[in-house]
């Protein structure tokens, strides 16, 4: 089993002719949120909307968070984000997946369409 990377575009949900495209963005299933570097939340004129508390491998750490509008697969959802110094790429994070009906298939190394639902 491998590592799954995919191409993602994140935009600025209030002026959309601010877009980035991350061409190989790891998948993280372990992680909450979709996490991007603050280089392109800054680029991208992202409004910070609060902060929070997040366990890392070093410890605690202050998070800021943020929404931005993200493209993947050809499939968009508006998404809560966390921008980050610590990690220098975009990494997209399990909440997003379950957005857009999206799931890991580890051994074919892709991601796959999977079934929402309402409870």
């Amino acid at each position: 089993m491998g590592h799954v990377r995919v191409s993602v575009e994140i935009t600025n949900p209030v002026d959309r002719t601010r877009t980035v495209t991350v061409p190989d963005a790891p998948v993280d299933t372990g992680a909450s949120r979709t996490t991007i570097p603050r280089r392109i939340a800054d680029e991208l004129g992202l409004e910070i909307v609060g902060g929070q508390e997040v366990r890392r491998a070093a410890g605690l750490a202050t998070i800021l968070q943020s929404y931005a509008m993200i493209t993947l697969q050809g499939r968009r959802s508006f998404n809560d984000v966390w921008i980050t110094d610590a990690y220098p790429r975009a990494l997209i994070g399990v909440i997003t997946l379950e957005a857009m009906s999206l799931a890991v298939d580890p051994k074919g190394e892709r991601l796959v369409d999977t079934e929402s639902l309402l409870l």
